[in-house]
């Protein structure tokens, strides 16, 4: 589609951003990782093979992913660490796909983990934490904090935040705030 936009004058191909649900988070993350020329991402709920660490034991696990009717959404190399290996053994975590998307905006987000629990909002919070250097290495800010916010709380920074709103598994709460998000990011960019 890019390749489309770039040919198209009346849209700016640099001010491309991507967004996905659940397992179109998952996949709108690692669009991110791979297309340089994506200018920003809205990753919501992705959860166990998105932005949530597959070490941490809690909501959706590697094994969930590697079961029979879900193994088809992962690489075969990965089905193997929901047996013999472990998520332990994985060499990379989900900081390290997220921070692939550094210093491009990437805003996170998730419903209340007492009603979308199954995505882990803290797992997710606490990859978003661990890629935050990578965004700062490379000259832009990553999340303002390292403790999680309460629900509701938008971290503060201009390249990547978190989000928790109080509803279930569904991106809408958030919108009008990833809406601000990629419009100041935009901007900045001139």
């Amino acid at each position: 589609m890019l390749d489309l936009f770039e040919t198209d004058t009346v849209i700016d191909a640099r001010r491309v951003a991507v967004a996905g649900m659940s397992r179109y988070g998952k996949a709108a993350l690692l669009a991110m990782a791979y297309e340089p020329r994506l200018a920003a991402g809205y990753i919501a709920s992705s959860g166990e093979g998105g932005a949530k660490l597959h070490r941490r034991r809690r909501g959706e696990q590697v094994e969930n992913l590697a079961a029979v009717g879900e193994h088809h959404w992962m690489a075969g190399n990965f089905l193997r660490y929901a047996g013999p290996l472990t998520a332990d053994d994985l060499p990379v975590d989900a900081h390290s796909l997220m921070a692939l998307a550094a210093p491009r905006p990437l805003f996170i987000g998730t419903g209340a983990d007492a009603s979308d629990g199954w995505v882990d909002a803290r797992g997710m919070f606490m990859a978003a934490a661990a890629a935050s250097p990578v965004w700062r290495l490379l000259g832009g800010q990553g999340l303002d904090r390292e403790v999680f916010p309460a629900p509701l709380t938008l971290t503060g920074g201009d390249d990547l935040v978190f989000r928790q709103h109080a509803e279930g598994h569904t991106p809408g709460p958030n919108w009008p705030y990833v809406m601000d998000f990629v419009a100041r990011a935009f901007r900045r960019a001139g």
